[in-house]
């Protein structure tokens, strides 16, 4: 049965476009909505997998030190993102289950279309560039407007890894900016290797699996060597692009130690289902609302869209 012939037939963005376009009515539309998404976000909930760290020194070799410049530039052929993932977040305080259209450039603009619950109705419209960040909560038609900080990304996402990093995490490909010389150990482990780098007041432990080339996973630590943050990087699919080659995963872990309000982990899970690299041309467009109420996330102690 050719479904792209029938005149119902629609794709998956153009449904997606027809849900935020379809989103007028209130009252008793959004109590069931909102009994159908308390539903829907616990069943099938995942959380971030545990994953043990190298952990016997071995020295710096000669094809370690390659492998460490190659997985550093993470496949910079690679400029774009438009992709569609469930996305769980856990914190303290919430447990959320939700379904994302992601668009990025790479070192540019990054742009979230949030749904929720198992009929896939629009929430809210993320938009984040290196200053500023906006959030359309659609459900109230209110406009959350602020700085792009680290503590900004945590009232709305849960983690605040800072927004390069958050975006280069989101692709599936993080840059490493630190040279070789920033290297102080390498340890090995369960087939995988670890570089533990010096960055700013703090460091990082980079895991790499040296069989495909691929980073594994990266943990931010302070000045005291305590965990800030740890990003797990899963099933890797090979993106052929003119003639380029890369491993990118399709599961990415994000989990926040330090929380601004001191209590317990936050977690990001995100799991592609869909995506295309190098797809959008230009910057990414963010349509401002008509008639929304206007809020400063910057004055807030948490946003309520997620």
């Amino acid at each position: 049965m050719n479904l792209k012939g029938n005149k119902y037939w629609y794709s998956r963005r153009e449904y997606f476009l027809l849900k935020i376009g379809a989103m007028r009515q209130k009252g008793i539309v959004l109590l069931l909505f909102s009994a159908l998404v308390t539903a829907w976000g616990c069943a099938d909930f995942r959380t971030v997998q545990k994953q043990e760290l190298p952990a016997e020194q071995t020295a710096l070799l000669v094809e370690h030190a390659a492998l460490y410049r190659e997985v550093a530039a993470a496949s910079p052929f690679i400029r774009s993102l438009d992709g569609y993932a469930d996305v769980w977040i856990k914190t303290p305080k919430r447990k959320n289950r939700v379904f994302c259209n992601i668009l990025l450039h790479r070192g540019g603009e990054s742009r979230m279309i949030v749904t929720a619950g198992f009929i896939g109705w629009p929430v809210a419209d993320m938009f984040f560039n290196r200053d500023s960040l906006y959030v359309h909560d659609m459900l109230n038609n209110r406009l959350f407007l602020g700085s792009n900080s680290d503590s900004n990304l945590e009232k709305v996402l849960g983690v605040n890894s800072g927004y390069r990093l958050l975006s280069e995490s989101l692709l599936g490909l993080v840059t490493l900016s630190e040279p070789l010389s920033a290297v102080t150990s390498v340890k090995k482990g369960a087939g995988l290797l670890s570089f533990m780098v010096q960055s700013g007041a703090g460091s990082k432990e980079v895991v790499i699996d040296p069989s495909n080339r691929t980073l594994t996973a990266l943990v931010l630590k302070n000045g005291e060597g305590k965990r800030v943050s740890e990003m797990h990087f899963r099933n890797f699919e090979t993106i052929t692009l003119g003639g380029d080659c890369a491993l990118v995963p399709k599961e990415i872990e994000m989990v926040l130690y330090n929380s601004s309000d001191g209590v317990g982990e936050h977690q990001l899970v995100i799991s592609y289902d869909e995506r295309f690299f190098n797809k959008a041309g230009g910057l990414l467009r963010f349509p401002l609302p008509k008639r929304a109420r206007v809020v400063n996330i910057d004055d807030l102690v948490s946003a309520p869209f997620l």
